[in-house]
């Protein structure tokens, strides 16, 4: 700590009036105040874990009161000084640390992984990178909505090294994103310091590469962070753009308090003990007279009645009690879904004519749909879904995206943050490989967490067939039936796909929309004009019989309904299933009550794919209505070649007749 009556810090107060120098004293001291006590509530055992801001609360409470309180800010770990300057109730962060319902999860996250819509937060997730992403996603509805807004998003100099900070900050420069990308750099990543983190002088100079603004300040110097960050707050609302700031900082006790400083030599730890903001504003507030000793005890007393107050009503809530229901209500936003009833006037159409036109007619029903992906504009998508779209609707709104998935999946949640529905075309579906974080840990927990609906659609063309090989041809679905807190739908037939994508695209929670790359331009059917809805979770019975319930979904639907044509003396039911997330078990169970016997066709290859769970369901709820053992049909344990005779040796097509027959034989 300072150890000097004089402050080391060269503070230019500027302009500032002395209630904003006192109210910046003020909001720095309250979170090391409370930093101090959660330390000590740390060893007691009152909370579970506890990631230091010490040291650096100038940067948080600068920047949050250098914004706007309508403006969005996502912080990090280490910035307590946004939420308790944004003035939220210490009591909801006490409940919050302690897993008490009156926190912002209801003891599902801990720390500072939640958002408050209230307060215009949003927090981070431990993977780091996506939150810079998500706050593209809300600087674009800020854009949109024409707001004049800045949105403010934290990182450390240990996320700068992830992907998704690259990807957000490109993306931000060529849409010119109103964002403030705040780069925390306070020494370590965890125990790894800069000069194994990265290989440039300054962080700052990263931005070069994006043709963005940067800036270098002294993230310990509180009125050069407010002053500098106001100012250029205030030129952003005015020319909206992305400006990237390198806070120079330190991190004056461990990465989390249980793995300790013992690798940080001592000498830098006492250089940056003298430069400590708090100490050093306070010394400076009292060679200005603008502070006495007594003000410091009177604001101290204050504040710590305040926290004992606070902490007393958080210990005195009762704790959580498990409860199923509640947890398993909470994975999905609750939907309601509206029938929207088809017209009796229908167009042939085929599979890819009917994704179109829904998509088409979506965007007109919702006249503040987005639409990204890399070549949806101009070019139409490289299946020419979008066709013709940025003519009807717009660039603003039919957006082409760098090749970049992940930051793209995370501008849509932001998007969604903001109030805007989203469809984002993965191009193929095996490209979401390289935008799953976000997928699987952002927008499908988001509303389990923070009860933050994710309103976001993912088209996923997919699947063989078309000898495209390996990485153009896989049907991914097991990926994401399996993560709560996704929806994941996959039509058969364009009468099914247009009206399904209405539904997804009407549902405020994340929809995987997969299509058949195979059936676009091969299946053609009787399609109603209008916009209509299906609901989700629905299956269809195409054919009904008695002999063997046959269940299959995408292209799996036409290979059976082939062999049933080849084979007029097999009496079957067959159940398209059409969403796979969630899934019609009424549909499946009531069947194979009836028929006794159940084969499973999917294209995916067979292990841990969704034909294995639904033959457990089928023999955990259907086992004594059972004449023979459930078959599951599916493509080979490789990955799918791209020469036809391998690509056809690989599908589960050729196998399906066969297995059927050792079904009915049993």
């Amino acid at each position: 700590m300072l150890t000097s009556t004089k402050s080391l810090i060269a503070y230019d107060k500027k302009n500032l009036d002395d209630k904003t120098l006192i109210s910046l004293y003020k909001n720095m001291l309250k979170p090391r105040m409370i930093e101090e006590k959660m330390l000590i509530l740390l060893r007691q055992g009152k909370i579970s874990k506890w990631f230091s801001g010490i040291g650096q609360e100038a940067i948080s409470v600068g920047v949050t009161m250098a914004m706007e309180k309508e403006e969005y800010i996502l912080p990090m770990h280490r910035n307590l000084g946004v939420f308790t300057t944004r003035e939220i109730p210490l009591y909801r962060l006490f409940s919050q640390w302690q897993g008490k319902a009156n926190g912002f999860t209801k003891g599902r996250d801990r720390s500072f992984h939640f958002g408050t819509q209230e307060f215009n937060i949003v927090g981070m997730i431990s993977h780091l990178g996506p939150q810079l992403g998500v706050a593209d996603g809300i600087a674009l509805a800020s854009l949109l909505k024409k707001k004049q807004q800045v949105t403010a998003v934290f990182t450390g100099e240990g996320g700068t090294s992830e992907g998704d900070f690259h990807e957000a900050l490109n993306v931000a420069s060529v849409w010119q994103l109103p964002v403030l990308f705040c780069i925390e750099n306070n020494g370590y990543g965890l125990s790894t310091p800069t000069s194994e983190q990265y290989n440039c002088k300054d962080l700052a100079d990263r931005a070069k590469g994006y043709g963005m603004e940067s800036f270098i300040l002294d993230g310990n110097n509180i009125l050069e962070v407010y002053a500098t960050i106001k100012k250029l707050a205030e030129s952003i609302r005015k020319r909206p753009r992305p400006i990237l700031i390198e806070f120079k900082t330190f991190r004056m006790r461990g990465h989390e308090e249980a793995s300790g400083t013992k690798y940080v030599p001592k000498k830098l730890m006492d250089d940056w003990a003298k430069k400590d903001p708090v100490d050093n504003f306070k010394a400076y507030l009292i060679e200005q007279n603008l502070l006495t000793e007594k003000d410091d005890k009177s604001f101290r007393e204050a504040i710590l009645d305040e926290i004992n107050e606070h902490l007393k009503l958080a210990y005195d809530e009762d704790d959580i009690v498990p409860d199923v229901a509640t947890e398993l209500n909470d994975i999905y936003k609750p939907f309601q879904y509206k029938e929207a009833t088809p017209s009796t006037k229908t167009e042939e159409l085929r599979l890819i004519d009917a994704i179109s036109q829904g998509l088409k007619q979506s965007m007109e029903k919702h006249n503040d749909l987005v639409i990204m992906g890399q070549d949806v504009a101009e070019y139409g998508g490289v299946f020419k879904i979008t066709e013709g779209f940025v003519e009807a609707f717009g660039k603003e709104r039919v957006r082409n995206t760098p090749i970049c998935e992940s930051a793209i999946v995370e501008a849509a949640m932001g998007l969604s943050i903001a109030g805007i529905k989203s469809v984002v075309e993965m191009q193929f579906a095996d490209f979401v490989t390289s935008g799953f974080n976000p997928v699987v840990n952002y927008l499908a927990k988001s509303h389990y967490r923070w009860d933050q609906q994710a309103d976001v659609v993912l088209r996923m063309p997919c699947g063989g067939g078309i000898a495209a090989g390996p990485f153009h041809s896989q049907t991914n679905e097991a990926w994401f039936t399996k993560t709560p807190g996704l929806k994941v739908v996959y039509p058969a037939f364009p009468y099914d796909a247009k009206g399904l994508l209405a539904t997804a695209i009407e549902d405020p929670n994340p929809v995987l929309f997969f299509e058949h790359k195979a059936l676009y331009r091969t299946i053609r059917q009787e399609v109603p004009v209008n916009y209509f809805t299906i609901p989700l979770g629905k299956a269809a019975l195409l054919k009904e019989g008695t002999d063997v319930t046959i269940i299959t979904y995408g292209a799996g639907v036409h290979w059976a309904l082939e062999t049933l044509e080849n084979n007029p003396d097999i009496n079957a039911d067959l159940i398209d299933l059409r969403s796979l997330q969630p899934l019609d078990t009424e549909a499946i169970y009531a069947s194979v009550k009836k028929t006794g016997r159940a084969i499973i066709l999917q294209e995916d290859s067979l292990f841990g794919g969704i034909a294995s769970d639904i033959s457990s369901l089928i023999m955990e709820n259907c086992f004594e209505q059972l004449d023979a053992p459930v078959k599951r049909v599916a493509s080979m344990e490789t990955p799918i070649p791209f020469i036809g005779q391998l690509e056809k040796q690989y599908m589960a097509k050729g196998r399906f007749e066969e297995a059927l027959k050792e079904v009915l034989g049993y």
